[in-house]
């Protein structure tokens, strides 16, 4: 079995309500650990993350620690960079062997073939997002970052502004169509075939036939809707996490 999910967003909003969180999602992947050949963790795993050179950041060690025993059970794991976690470089690779994606990657399991991406910044519009990553990803300015802050500051500033940008009252609501990434899965769709695509980043549950062929599936996500979705072998399909 193949495994995806996305948007766990752990650190949000508190501590306490985080790790309540944590503790649904340990139990989820203690569940799957048996039967997973592969699971892809697309994107927005953490509310924030950097990789200092010598500072971890503080929480997140039941994940951690779970992700630990899965790699050690010789699961392939694999981690999309979203749009909260997109500074993730060295660190889970060299610690947890964990292979980690910046960009869209194509994958094949037994002869389908997936398109996967976190989703943030694909497709038309959203032009202030793409300008404001083109900052985040400067070299000379990570190194400020790192270096001229200390990181409880560097930090706090980050959550700080990653609250502002997403809420945890906001509802999404699926366009078909007319959806950004519906629209650039089409135009890839278009040149060359994917039997799925993969996005985390809109928070919405969704499975949409792009033809008689093809499939895009958005994963939800892990702060209230616990949605996950799981290849079989044949099939593509999103599930959820009710225990």
């Amino acid at each position: 079995m193949i495994y995806f999910a996305s948007d766990f967003h752990l650190g949000l909003p508190d501590f306490k309500a985080a790790l309540y969180r944590e503790k649904i999602i340990i139990e989820w992947l203690d569940s799957i650990k048996n039967n997973a050949e592969d699971i892809f963790f697309v994107g927005d795993v953490f509310e924030f993350w950097y990789e200092w050179k010598y500072v971890i950041p503080k929480h997140f060690s039941r994940f951690f620690g779970k992700v630990a025993e899965l790699s050690d059970l010789g699961i392939n794991l694999h981690f999309f960079t979203g749009n909260h976690d997109l500074w993730a470089y060295k660190y889970l690779n060299e610690e947890f062997n964990i292979r980690i994606y910046q960009k869209p990657e194509i994958f094949y399991f037994n002869s389908k073939k997936f398109y996967l991406a976190h989703g943030d910044g694909l497709g038309p519009g959203d032009k202030a997002y793409k300008i404001m990553k083109k900052f985040f990803q400067n070299k000379f300015l990570q190194w400020c970052f790192s270096n001229l802050l200390h990181p409880d500051l560097a930090f706090k500033l980050a959550l700080k502004v990653s609250y502002q940008r997403d809420s945890l009252n906001k509802k999404p609501s699926f366009k078909g169509k007319d959806e950004w990434l519906i629209q650039y899965a089409d135009e890839i769709n278009k040149k060359e075939n994917h039997d799925f695509y993969i996005f985390g980043h809109r928070h919405i549950p969704v499975e949409f036939d792009l033809d008689n062929k093809s499939k895009v599936i958005f994963l939800g996500d892990w702060i209230k809707i616990f949605s996950y979705a799981v290849f079989d072998g044949q099939n593509t399909t999103l599930k959820f996490w009710e225990k």
